[in-house]
């Protein structure tokens, strides 16, 4: 299955943890991978994202034509160090959250995985991001 997300990944105390980033094109999925690549994370796929079950768990990886590819909003499509796949652990849905929201969580391909709203472009994106994973993920 290939979806219109992105996934970035962060190492743990028992390997690499995903977190899958969607939303609307425009969104800034791409914007808030790219920062958090300066608080820990590597890149795993920009823009679409293959996503599969072994397991039990759920994996991602980029597309072969998009891997080590990042776009960079006015600079274009640049290439970045990347992971070839990461389990995802987490889930991100581009929008507006509540204040105080109750666990939510989305299932893929059988597979639930907590699920955080947040605003791309909040300068704060990519701490609760990390957050999320430490807590929820």
């Amino acid at each position: 299955m290939i979806l219109h997300a992105g996934l970035i990944a962060r190492p743990g105390p028992v390997g690499w943890r995903g977190v899958l980033i969607e939303g609307p094109s425009g969104a800034g999925k791409s914007d808030l991978a790219l920062r958090c690549l300066d608080h820990g994370f590597r890149l795993v796929a920009d823009d679409r994202v293959v996503i599969w079950v072994s397991g039990g768990r759920l994996f991602g990886r980029a597309p072969d034509s998009l891997a080590g590819q990042m776009e960079i909003r006015g600079l274009g499509v640049r290439q970045v160090s990347a992971l070839a796949l990461a389990p995802i652990a987490l889930w991100i849905r581009l929008g507006t959250p509540e204040r105080l929201p109750d666990l939510e969580t989305v299932t893929h391909l059988g597979v639930e995985t907590p699920l955080l709203t947040l605003v791309a472009l909040e300068n704060s994106a990519p701490v609760k991001l990390s957050h999320a994973l430490d807590t929820l993920g």
